[in-house]
């Protein structure tokens, strides 16, 4: 069986350091990243997709059309956001700030 080549072992240490050893906030840093991408995407498939837009609710009068569903493949096949939004914190392609911790007080 083969594997999926989109499938990549990351070294959660270097995730960490990059985030001022903290594993948690690199994830956070990076979902936020992440969330960022794919709503650009959608809003980008959206738009495309708006041109073909119907206002016919009938069912049978929907017919097929080959540039939409090619659109929709494109969209399918671009790496998930996740996976880009790992690479650009890897990369330094983007920059955050990371909240201020008090060593001696409680939350």
């Amino acid at each position: 069986m083969a594997t999926n080549p989109s499938i990549i072992t990351r070294d959660v240490d270097k995730l960490a350091i990059k985030a001022g050893g903290n594993t948690y906030e690199a994830v956070a840093i990076i979902s936020k990243r992440a969330r960022q991408i794919a709503l650009k995407s959608k809003e980008e498939l959206n738009n495309k997709l708006s041109e073909f837009a119907s206002s016919v609710d009938n069912l049978e009068e929907i017919f097929e059309n080959r540039e939409q569903i090619e659109i929709s493949k494109f969209y399918e096949r671009l790496p998930k956001p996740t996976s880009l939004a790992i690479d650009e914190f890897m990369e330094d392609k983007f920059t955050f700030v990371l909240p201020k911790h008090d060593e001696g007080s409680e939350d």
